[in-house]
């Protein structure tokens, strides 16, 4: 069987990263978590005391850290420069500040080269928002995932609760991924949008296993042609 790309985009909190990483590990694929990269330059930002509205300053930090990805059970694990941020990259300061910095043009570019390099010899699984319609543009598979504001507040809610995360009530979470996603497909530089290939697939009332075998489906035929 053909090592494809397999690019799967969508709005915050639809299910991407998990889907994502259980696709890869079925066909033995690598797994590049871009959103998080984008967290770890933002964490990294908010860290260093570099404020979030000095895009020149942000930009110059994503050229000079290390972001590095390690395996890890039950997630991967992530690093800035040797530090481990794994936890630390979905709080909620860091939900509240990372639209902002993927938003700078040169963040994103700087980003994107990274993803490309990762992604050149196939067999890779890349989630994110722009993955299809900007990274990886030429990608054998593409998915745009989607699930209601409401149960992508309930998803994020659950999962905040398992993970010890302080949250906030489910009303202001799906408030906030509201905007988030008003944020994101407003931006100017690679906005949240379906590739006029990709397959849309609505999550909302499916289960995680239901979402992986539909992607892995896609995968089979798009290989076998």
């Amino acid at each position: 069987m053909k090592a494809l790309q397999v690019a799967i985009d969508g709005p915050a909190s639809a299910g991407k990263s998990t889907v994502a990483k259980r696709v890869a590990k079925r066909f033995g694929y690598v797994y590049c978590d871009t959103g998080a990269m984008y967290r770890a330059v933002t964490w990294a930002a908010l860290d260093r005391g570099v404020a979030i509205d000095d895009t020149q300053a942000v930009a110059d930090l994503a050229h000079q850290i290390e972001i590095d990805f390690k395996p890890g059970d039950p997630e991967q694990r992530v690093f800035v420069d040797g530090t481990e941020v794994t936890t630390a990259i979905r709080q909620n300061e860091i939900n509240a500040n990372v639209s902002a910095v993927a938003a700078i043009p040169a963040v994103r570019e700087e980003m994107t080269a990274q993803q490309r390099q990762i992604a050149a010899r196939g067999g890779i699984v890349m989630d994110g928002r722009d993955i299809g319609t900007t990274v990886l543009p030429t990608a054998q598979v593409k998915v745009f995932l989607v699930a209601s504001a409401a149960e992508r507040a309930r998803r994020r809610f659950e999962e905040n609760k398992r993970k010890g995360i302080a949250t906030t009530t489910l009303e202001e979470l799906q408030a906030a991924i509201e905007r988030r996603d008003k944020l994101d497909s407003e931006r100017e530089v690679s906005p949240l949008t379906q590739a006029p290939d990709a397959t849309r697939l609505d999550s909302t009332h499916l289960t995680i296993d239901q979402v992986v075998d539909e992607i892995s489906g896609l995968i089979k035929k798009s290989a076998s042609n």
